[in-house]
């Protein structure tokens, strides 16, 4: 970092030379634990600051996206624990029940079994089993990331707690009205044999074929469309639109459906769009769910074709089939009576698919349970309308009023056994009850309780009060609800947010669950792709934590965070990261050496040198804006404010410009050292939230104090002053640009040449020694000689270059480049001022032919100038 290594003596413990992440990290992260840094009173009266972990399913673990998410809420809880808030980031994980389910079968399935084979109870006990052994490594690795959480809080979505909280919003919503039962058609994945929701379901455009068949004969035959030629077997009508004059004659007439031997009526539907296609469409009750609102209209029969597997159970020939080979032989079967009028494949069309195992989804019949959310999303909708709930950024207020001013009835019964079990039971004469959590469910003959479990997203919709012992009134709830703050993905809006909304905004008597909504995009490769293992680009976080450390990746994740936008995140930029903490190491350890200190009172602004001014008035700005950036969810304009400050203003310049003063000691050299002790503690505190590991090590060090984790957040404390910042800023236009020069003639960066300045009437004058310390340049002696001279800043600095270069060779290389320069502007201008050209070419290639003479420009007159200033030989 420096290239002068003289010091004064240490007042300060003395840091190891290098920093090693590995050697810190662990060991830091269990001091804070057991020291319950992150444990939240609530009995406190401090203001309280709440965050709910997006509870990760207990399948898995962390990918990216995860370590993105967990940055940015860990750096929003620490900040707000330094600024004096009772904060709590509440941790957890969601039982996932599909997705546990299929991990836990998956795995009975290489011993032979399935879940069948042990029973409901022995199952779920397998479960649990597995739960125990592989839910830990979650929280290993929110622990290697250095997650704030309260540990002793860590809540799963079936916990006894947590299952009481889900049975009472059952009764709750059952009592009134908001939950029933009916049949309806749903989405069915045959592959996981439950109901999933429509959130659930990915669609993707797939290779298919369409098929026109003919019903009918004769006058009376009409002509249909589809995708899905074995759900025929199961239509029960056509239907046309009720002012289409083409089938008019057709209404209420039956005609003969293909291979069934049954007839079927014309019906007139407004549904029905007389522009695409034939303007006629096969019916289908069972297997659509737009067929089945016709159905309701008309009062049409359902008659459900294919079981659970997808399986053919219609009578006939097709029987025992799966629904594709059925459509192959169906097809085929048509086609041999003549009844295929057109056929187009591939006919590349959007099919939905099980967002869990990819299987494509079989609409289907099935009496289900469901939630009535008309006036749950009603009050979702007006509570961001009212502002009593912001979504941010703003934009995305439109995909959420999107969403929830158009949402269906929501299934929420799955056909698993890993869940929350509905509290229904059914009695011997038909007989519905819905037990709360503390009713004695109906006993006697003929009793039983519904086998279906809930939704998932039913008990995650609860988190932010479950967690704190709803339904009980408990200290907790009263404290830390609503939320101040949920932090979360966009993609997640409609599965998670829109539930919490509903549900807490219900069940707390008009209370919405949080104040905020902060939404993050999602992390992507360096080159803006999906992260997937397929793709062959995803990233394990603990590989490139153990590699760089995890402060690295807190900040390459937290300088990529704009609102609302994906991420692109590339290892090289993990490894910048690293060189940054590094360059956080080194500089505070070499400032920590050379006088830097917290003792004593900041002295009077009188005392201090016109850079120790400058740095305490960058440091106030760069707090007051970092405050503000955090309070605007800005993590990617925090970051890069709090990097340039740390690297650029501290670093390469205050502590450079600072080393005469340290160097020659006295009075000036203490309020230097005190001032950078200030710098140092501040900008460590500010850093603190993002990069708590390296942070912690250094600020403990410097002060002596306890901890970081609840020092005071740094104010702004108003100092400014622009006279000493516009100073500083001529010293920096002196040194960059005879820096620039020096480059500009070859000159190795610590190679020393004889100068004079001339800086008599200008603010740069008590800066001659930090000039020329930061530009290697030696007093003019005995024959010195001006070879170049160069005016700058209103001051003038004098070069001897003479024997530093080899004069010839560097004027045949610039004139070389001149010439280059020249050339280019030449051809340039030459199709500028080609009318016929300019007629002709895209706006874009005359734009980028326009840059080019621009630089062409500025080549020549940079190039031009170094030849005049080179020694004359």
């Amino acid at each position: 970092m420096t290239e002068n290594t003289q010091q004064t003596p240490a007042s300060n413990p003395e840091l190891p030379t290098q920093y090693a992440p590995a050697e810190v990290e662990g060991k830091l992260y269990e001091r804070w634990v057991e020291r319950g840094y992150f444990e939240a009173d609530a009995t406190s009266d401090k203001p309280p600051f709440t965050v709910v972990i997006p509870p990760p399913n207990v399948t898995g673990s962390l990918h990216l996206g995860h370590a993105f998410e967990h940055t940015l809420i860990d750096a929003l809880t620490r900040r707000k624990r330094m600024q004096g808030y009772e904060t709590l980031w509440q941790p957890g994980m969601d039982h996932a029940g599909i997705a546990t389910q299929n991990v836990v079968e998956r795995e009975l399935a290489k011993e032979g079994k399935s879940r069948h084979d042990l029973g409901r109870e022995a199952f779920i006990d397998r479960v649990w089993q597995w739960k125990g052994e592989s839910g830990g490594q979650i929280s290993g690795q929110m622990k290697r990331l250095g997650d704030g959480v309260a540990w002793s809080r860590e809540r799963f979505t079936m916990d006894e707690g947590l299952s009481q909280a889900v049975q009472t919003i059952f009764k709750k919503l059952y009592d009134d009205e908001l939950i029933y039962r009916a049949e309806r058609i749903i989405n069915w994945c045959p592959r996981c044999l439950t109901a999933i929701s429509d959130i659930e379901v990915e669609y993707q455009d797939d290779d298919g074929e369409l098929v026109s068949i003919r019903y009918g004969e004769g006058d009376d035959s009409i002509v249909v469309a589809t995708t899905r030629a074995e759900t025929m077997l199961g239509d029960t009508a056509v239907a046309v639109h009720p002012e289409d004059d083409r089938y008019r004659h057709l209404v209420g007439k039956e005609i003969e459906l293909p291979l069934t031997g049954r007839r079927i009526p014309v019906v007139a539907d407004e549904h029905v769009d007389p522009e695409f296609g034939t303007g006629a469409v096969k019916v289908t009750p069972a297997h659509d769910p737009n067929d089945f609102e016709i159905g309701q209209r008309h009062g049409l029969p359902s008659l459900a074709v294919m079981d659970e597997h997808a399986i053919i159970t219609a009578h006939g020939p097709f029987q025992g089939l799966d629904r594709l080979e059925a459509r192959s032989a169906i097809v085929g079967a048509l086609r041999a009576e003549g009844r295929i009028v057109a056929e187009k494949r591939p006919y590349v069309h959007s099919v939905g698919h099980c967002s869990r195992c990819k299987t494509t989804i079989e609409p289907r019949l099935s009496m289900q349970w469901w939630v009535k959310v008309g006036p749950l999303a009603k009050a979702a909708g007006d509570a961001v309308r009212d502002g009593r709930v912001k979504i941010h950024p703003q934009e995305m207020e439109k995909r959420y009023f999107d969403w929830v001013d158009n949402l269906h009835d929501w299934c929420i019964s799955r056909q698993l056994w890993w869940g929350h079990r509905i509290p229904v039971w059914y009695g011997p004469n038909g007989e519905i009850v819905c037990v709360g959590p503390d009713e004695q469910p109906p006993s006697g003959e003929g009793w039983t309780q519904e086998t279906d479990v809930l939704d998932t997203w039913f008990s995650s919709g609860l988190w932010p009060f479950s967690t704190l012992g709803w339904p009980e009134q408990t200290e907790s709830l009263a404290k830390f609800y609503p939320n101040s703050v949920l932090v979360t993905g966009y993609d997640i809006l409609f599965f998670w947010v829109a539930r919490m909304m509903m549900f807490g905004l219900y069940a707390m008597d008009g209370t919405p669950p949080f104040h905020t909504i902060a939404l993050h995009g999602m992390v992507r490769d360096q080159f803006g792709k999906k992260m997937s293992k397929s793709f062959g680009n995803a990233v394990n976080p603990l590989d490139w934590m153990d590699k760089y450390g995890s402060d690295a990746l807190r900040f390459t994740l937290a300088r990529g965070a704009n609102p609302g936008v994906d991420v692109p995140i590339g290892e090289d930029w993990v490894q910048g990261s690293r060189n940054f903490a590094n360059k956080i190491w080194n500089a505070t350890r070499f400032a920590l050496m050379n006088g830097a200190t917290i003792e004593g009172e900041l002295p009077d602004p009188s005392q201090m040198s016109a850079t120790d001014r400058w740095i305490l008035s960058k440091l106030n700005k760069t707090v007051a804006e970092v405050d503000a950036f955090y309070d605007d969810f800005q993590f990617s304009k925090l970051s890069e404010a709090l990097f340039h400050f740390a690297w650029d203003e501290v670093f390469d310049w205050y502590v450079e410009l600072s080393k005469t003063t340290f160097f020659a000691g006295g009075a000036q050299a203490k309020v230097s050292g005190r001032v950078l002790g200030e710098v140092l503690d501040v900008m460590l505190r500010l850093l603190h939230p993002i990069v708590p590991f390296v942070t912690e090590t250094l600020w403990t060090t410097l002060t002596g104090k306890e901890t970081l984790v609840t020092a005071d957040w740094p104010k702004d404390s108003g100092f400014r002053d622009e006279a000493a910042e516009q100073e500083i800023e001529l010293v920096q236009q002196v040194v960059t640009e005879v820096r620039r020069f020096r480059s500009d003639q070859g000159l190795q960066p610590g190679q020393k040449v004889p100068a004079e300045l001339t800086l008599t009437g200008t603010a740069l004058a008590p800066h001659e020694a930090a000039i020329r310390q930061l530009l290697r340049l030696q007093p003019a002696g005995d024959g010195f000689h001006a070879t170049a001279s160069l005016p700058v800043a209103g001051a003038t600095v004098a070069l001897d270059l003479s024997g530093t270069i080899d004069v010839e060779a560097e004027r045949k290389r610039l004139t070389k480049d001149l010439g280059a320069a020249e050339k280019e502007k030449a051809q340039a201008n030459a199709k500028l001022g080609n009318e016929a050209f300019l007629a002709k070419a895209p706006d874009n290639v005359v734009d980028k032919i326009r840059t080019r003479l621009a630089k062409a420009d500025a080549d020549i007159a940079r190039i031009t100038a170094q030849l005049a200033n080179l020694p004359q030989s």
